[in-house]
């Protein structure tokens, strides 16, 4: 067998091929070592503080002075324009939309004004200007929509911020919700900055500080997307001691007897859902495969040799590719129209839910007018009660019940039944008191009518809140400054 010398003699042109595959190799390898040293380096960079941040520090302009890429993605909270088929970023009236939530809502201030939340930096604007708190209302309502809540209790006392009213706090509030509500600005880690959500662990068994980097992904975010109430001195809980799902929380407030308002039309002892996005999360595949709310709604981003979370928190619509195609290997369209094919069902119950219960407010308004007593009227205000919290724990919850579709359509069935119950209940009392039935329904086609209907002075409440705007809210602003 010939040696490679005996081959190179016979053939010359080996040895030049040798030679330039040679320059072509260490010329890959210099680009690969180059390309790590790079990399090395922006990651040096990316932990590199510019400038010291304090303990509770609001502003998330200070933040982004040493963080300027998550910084510019969260300024894109700005951004209303996507919109999908049920949410989005873009504002949505929602009585607007679903009048019969009108009449739901009669005699609580959300009969008022609801409109979809948009993008973080509107929370502390948004608050502001809805009508709801023209209204007073608990300083406690601010706690998911600031940075500035953190810094003021711990200035004067968890229990002394709740203690206040939403009025006595706003001069305080006025950086929406940022960097500070979910990092230690110390070592950017992941933390608790709302004492609700330990508190509602503890009572479980279980110290929220033991939490894994995954759990801590979703728990921030369930710090504020969740279902609570105002325990006394408004103090802010979370219904969690039965379990997560809607009807575990129900058993918990019947058995503590909490009501948010008394129906203004069926006097029934209303409870109101907030938004259960992490209860109804917590019962849906993703939370069985372990995928927190920020793989889906703040995906990884790279830029050149540096890996950062996407700080623009939005419908993962948005942006399949870097969202769901991280896991589900198909087609975009593909992906979107399923997402679509179960809100369509879920959306479908609701809407059947929304007319059953104000069909069964207005029917059993007469009832009481013809005189039915309360030993008649209790077990039919109980099943209203039920059937509304049922269908609020879905219809609350962001997503149009995509966090777990299953048990969305479950709850909205209940909730329908528990409607239809209550409607044949009130159907024995008609025939008691001579009421002829079916009862004639109004016209509920809009908001304004719905809202007449009753018996709100819209033109009054407008005019109020704009005069709160030129006269209260400029004194807000300069107070903080």
């Amino acid at each position: 067998m010939k040696s490679i010398r005996e081959i190179s003699k016979e053939k010359p042109w080996i040895n030049w091929v040798l030679f330039f595959a040679t320059i072509v190799i260490v010329f890959v390898i210099g680009l690969f070592a180059a390309s790590i040293v790079e990399r090395r380096s922006e990651a040096q960079l990316y932990f590199q503080m510019v400038s010291p941040i304090s303990e509770w520090e609001p502003d998330n302009e200070v933040w982004g002075e040493n963080f300027p890429r998550q910084y510019e993605r969260y300024l894109m909270t700005l951004d209303t324009t996507f919109e999908s088929r049920y949410y989005g970023s873009a504002m949505i009236d929602y009585l607007e939309k679903y009048p019969e939530m009108v009449v739901m809502w009669a005699g609580y201030a959300f009969s008022r004004d609801y409109n979809q939340g948009r993008g973080h930096y509107y929370s502390v604007t948004d608050i502001q200007n809805t009508l709801r708190t023209g209204v007073e209302q608990p300083a406690t309502c601010w706690t998911c929509k600031s940075t500035d809540v953190p810094r003021m209790m711990n200035e004067i006392g968890v229990s002394e911020f709740y203690a206040q009213s939403w009025s006595e706090m706003g001069p305080n509030i006025q950086h929406p919700i940022g960097c500070q509500d979910c990092h230690d600005p110390e070592t950017m880690n992941l933390r608790i900055t709302r004492p609700a959500l330990a508190e509602a662990f503890e009572r479980r068994g279980r110290d929220i500080n033991n939490a894994t980097r995954q759990e801590m992904r979703s728990l921030v975010c369930a710090q504020c997307h969740v279902e609570y109430y105002f325990a006394e001195d408004n103090y802010l809980t979370f219904p969690w001691d039965e379990g997560f799902s809607a009807d575990e929380m129900e058993y918990y407030k019947d058995n503590i007897d909490h009501v948010d308002w008394v129906h203004a039309l069926s006097r029934a002892p209303m409870l109101k859902a907030q938004h259960p996005d992490y209860e109804l999360y917590k019962t849906g595949i993703h939370a069985q495969r372990d995928v927190s709310c920020a793989d889906c709604h703040m995906p990884y981003m790279r830029e050149g040799g540096i890996k950062f979370t996407d700080h623009h928190l939005m419908s993962p619509l948005d942006k399949v590719d870097t969202s769901c195609m991280v896991c589900h290997r198909e087609d975009e369209e593909a992906l979107i129209s399923r997402v679509y094919e179960q809100q369509d069902r879920v959306s479908e119950l609701r809407r059947i839910a929304e007319r059953n219960l104000a069909r069964v407010h207005i029917e059993a308004k007469h009832a009481w007018d013809a005189g039915a007593n309360e030993e008649e009227m209790d077990p039919v205000l109980q099943l209203i009660r039920h059937s509304q919290w049922r269908w609020d724990w879905v219809a609350a919850a962001n997503s149009m019940g995509f966090h777990s579709p299953s048990e969305a359509l479950r709850v909205l069935a209940t909730s329908i039944q528990k409607a239809q119950e209550a409607s044949l209940k009130l159907t024995s009392i008609f025939n008691r008191y001579g009421v002829e039935y079916p009862i004639e329904m109004p016209d509920l086609s809009t908001k304004e009518k719905a809202q007449e209907f009753i018996g709100l002075d819209m033109d009054r409440i407008n005019r109020e809140k704009e005069e709160w705007k030129e006269e209260v809210l400029p004194q807000w602003l300069s107070a903080y400054n």
